[in-house]
């Protein structure tokens, strides 16, 4: 059986989407008509740009979202998944390519996230940090041991966990994993500590516009961040989506999951190879690939 999955934040670079716009018709008129949904030009940005304007929460999950979708858009009789998946934004890449969600709704959707997601980034300063070399236990035991807010926001493979909190609490949890042993606890550059009760300042704008958005039942089943399980029901879908924005993103489980349901080709849509890479950590007897 063959997964497609989908990037989230982080996999962004300078000029990513222009091969597809200048070479494909297609893909050029869903650039265009996502700069007028959107009220700026995106694609300058996408293709232009530089990392700092890219690295804006404001401009990245669009830009993603887009480069994503619209290389599942042009790819016809081949995109044909047997289930599908998205790494935190990645899901409403997914759900669009798996036609549960259609593009507009989809790419005004991300672009609501983004901008209630920046807005709670800017209310309370936070970060994250990449914990490598720990189990998932030993991580969620740190986190727990720290007075302030601190807590397991992406499981992205066995032996590398990223936790979001605000400074204090991951500075402290940084200095206590390695005490413990990590190879490395390693601060991102990112606006702030998503995945985490950091980001409910977010969550009425975010659920209010999935409630009002139309679903379908996708053409085969979504496995989510929220619970690693499979799903078809669009209220499900919905609930897990909203439920996604302050809970962590079980990758390692999602994987394992799929692996255990037939999955033994992965490939991934969009910019970078992020998440071949965790895959191939995860389970080396399945094969994957990538479309950029």
């Amino acid at each position: 059986m063959k997964a497609f999955v989908f990037p989230g934040q982080g996999a962004q670079f300078v000029g990513m989407g222009k091969d597809l716009y200048d070479n494909n018709a297609t893909a050029k008129e869903l650039f265009e008509k996502a700069n007028e949904i959107l009220g700026f030009r995106i694609t300058d940005l996408m293709f232009n740009g530089t990392e700092e304007d890219l690295r804006q929460t404001k401009v990245t999950q669009p830009a993603i979202f887009l480069h994503s979708v619209i290389l599942a858009k042009t790819m016809g009789e081949e995109f044909k998944p047997d289930m599908v998946a998205g790494h935190s934004l990645g899901e409403f890449s997914a759900l669009v390519a798996a036609g549960a969600l259609s593009f507009e709704d989809g790419l005004r959707l991300v672009a609501t996230r983004a901008m209630a997601m920046q807005k709670a980034c800017e209310a309370q300063p936070s970060t994250m940090a990449a914990v490598l070399g720990l189990t998932n236990e030993q991580v969620e035991d740190i986190c727990n041991s720290i007075d302030e807010i601190v807590a397991p926001a992406n499981y992205n493979c066995p032996g590398q966990i990223v936790i979001s909190g605000v400074e204090a609490g991951i500075d402290a949890a940084c200095e206590k994993a390695l005490a413990a042993g990590a190879r490395r606890a390693l601060k991102l550059k990112v606006g702030g500590a998503f995945h985490s009760v950091l980001m409910q300042p977010a969550h009425a704008e975010l659920a209010a516009a999935i409630n009002a958005a139309q679903f379908q039942t996708p053409v085969c089943p979504i496995y989510q961040n929220v619970d690693a399980l499979p799903h078809t029901n669009p209220e499900e879908i919905k609930a897990n989506l909203i439920a996604q924005l302050t809970s962590p993103v079980k990758w390692t489980q999602l994987t394992q999951k799929m692996i255990e349901d037939g999955a033994v080709e992965f490939v991934e849509l969009g910019p970078g190879a992020v998440l071949q890479g965790l895959i191939r950590k995860i389970s080396r007897e399945v094969a994957t690939s990538g479309r950029q």
